[in-house]
């Protein structure tokens, strides 16, 4: 069920204020009398609510027979506040940078003031969603049980930055884009962009084996080409404004931890699973190792798949999507 919550004039990490604040999110399963029984599921890049529901079923891991769980739709996703929905004078390209912590702290707001929550389960997510879990296990240790990361980071790397400042660059350089004011995409802006995450989204050798017949694709042409239907509805100042989001990602990037990330990681005494792809070309295996060594009490669990970033993209794979499921089920003690 999709609902939609208040936040009001919301603070945000940088200091500004972000008028009429409103969080979107959608609920599976009935909240216990302890309230205690709940699982937050964020949205990832390109995602909305609907997306996460692929993951949320009788039998899954993420079951509403047993679980209440709240999936909280990531500020400029079009859906809670974005460049193109907020209020002037932060409207458009003057849309402030709303970071994975803002996120986190939104999502807090609406679980524990707004709903009552008294314990969080798990926080999972994919993607920058995974990102969000290490930032709701770093802030709020006493709060969460456990987190899963999956293909996500604590921090976005730098080659992974590199590759989105190249994404805005397109955008800004791109006939129509009209100073950050852009929302229908151009058609030659949004063949580039969705060129440029078909590139990642997927590992070189899932290309090479020509995986993309299974979805009914003639050829790699015809397949990416199909895949501007990701993003053809979005806004695109609100599609350059999440990249911002993602770029800015970093779970020590708060006065509590100075930077330090592992400190920040030394903060995280919730049980915690991370999950990498080891052909996974936006979020690297050898950076989820490093995030892990320096965590109280974690656990890499590796997706071995040429599906790429993509292995643990809800409904891509079924044999990723088992195994995901069937780990994150263990991981809870079913």
């Amino acid at each position: 069920m999709e609902r939609s919550y208040q936040l009001g004039d919301f603070l945000l990490q940088s200091g500004i204020v972000m008028p009429d604040a409103k969080l979107s999110y959608a609920v599976h399963g009935e909240l216990n009398d302890a309230c205690d029984n709940v699982i937050v599921y964020p949205t990832w890049a390109t995602g909305r609510h609907s997306a996460n529901e692929v993951f949320v079923g009788p039998g899954r891991a993420l079951d509403p027979q047993r679980y209440f769980i709240v999936i909280p739709d990531m500020f400029t996703n079009g859906l809670s506040t974005s460049p193109s929905t907020c209020s002037p004078p932060l409207d458009g390209p003057r849309f402030p940078l709303v970071t994975a912590y803002d996120n986190v702290r939104a999502q807090h707001q609406l679980l524990v003031e707004h709903l009552g929550v008294t314990r969080i389960q798990l926080a999972i997510g994919f993607s920058m969603s995974g990102q969000q879990a290490f930032h709701w296990g770093a802030h709020y240790p006493d709060l969460v049980a456990r987190i899963c990361s999956i293909c996500g980071s604590a921090k976005t790397a730098t080659h992974n930055w590199v590759y989105l400042s190249a994404m805005q660059a397109v955008m800004e350089s791109a006939d129509g884009w009209d100073a950050g004011e852009c929302r229908k995409w151009p058609p030659s802006l949004l063949r580039a962009v969705v060129r440029f995450a078909m590139t990642m989204l997927f590992s070189q050798d899932w290309y090479r084996a020509e995986t993309f017949k299974l979805a009914g694709a003639s050829s790699a042409e015809a397949f990416i080409t199909g895949g501007e239907a990701l993003l053809a509805d979005w806004v695109p100042m609100d599609f350059y404004h999440q990249l911002s989001t993602w770029m800015a990602a970093d779970v020590s990037d708060h006065p509590t931890f100075g930077g330090n990330l592992e400190k920040a990681l030394g903060a995280i005494h919730s049980r915690a699973l991370v999950m990498p792809c080891d052909t996974d070309m936006y979020f690297r295996m050898e950076d989820n190792e490093r995030e892990v060594a320096q965590m109280p009490n974690a656990e890499l669990r590796v997706i071995h798949s040429m599906w790429g970033h993509a292995a643990g993209f809800p409904g891509q794979n079924p044999d990723d999507d088992l195994f995901v499921d069937t780990a994150v089920k263990e991981f809870l003690g079913d």
